[in-house]
């Protein structure tokens, strides 16, 4: 099995007019060309996945065990707000106005590499959410990493 890509970083981009994203060269390489763009619950964010990635979470979701109206619920919400998107030859992606939309997007955003995802955030949104969590050194020693 081949190891999944990592994201790391903060980058801080606006939307242009049309509603293209400029996705940062370090990040590109391990997106790939093409790649998915989707909600992030409960966060109020987007999040771009790697093909690999998003083929790996697709099969835990198809193993699930649950599959009752929650479960077929969520399905449908998740993958009615998801794309799939490749790259312009600007390294530029369009973000959909119902993503915008969701993820309060107007113009200016922070993209946070979160280990196996990017996440999309509205600059405000990230400003008043992406501090230190309270307890980290807690979690920390909980996780076995400290």
């Amino acid at each position: 099995m081949t190891a999944l890509p990592k994201f790391t970083g903060q980058f801080e981009h606006s939307l242009d007019d049309k509603g293209r994203l400029t996705i940062p060269a370090r990040l590109r390489g391990r997106l790939g060309d093409h790649f998915v763009l989707t909600i992030a619950p409960p966060e109020p964010c987007l999040a771009l996945y790697p093909e690999p990635t998003w083929s790996e979470f697709c099969t835990k979701l198809e193993s699930a065990t649950r599959k009752d109206a929650r479960y077929r619920s969520f399905v449908r919400h998740l993958f009615a707000n998801t794309e799939e998107v490749s790259l312009d030859a600007q390294g530029r992606v369009v973000v959909p106005q119902g993503l915008r939309d969701y993820a309060e997007i107007d113009k200016d955003v922070v993209l946070v590499g979160t280990l196996t995802r990017v996440e999309v955030w509205s600059a405000p949104a990230w400003w008043k959410a992406g501090g230190a969590p309270d307890g980290m050194a807690d979690l920390m020693t909980e996780l076995g990493l400290y």
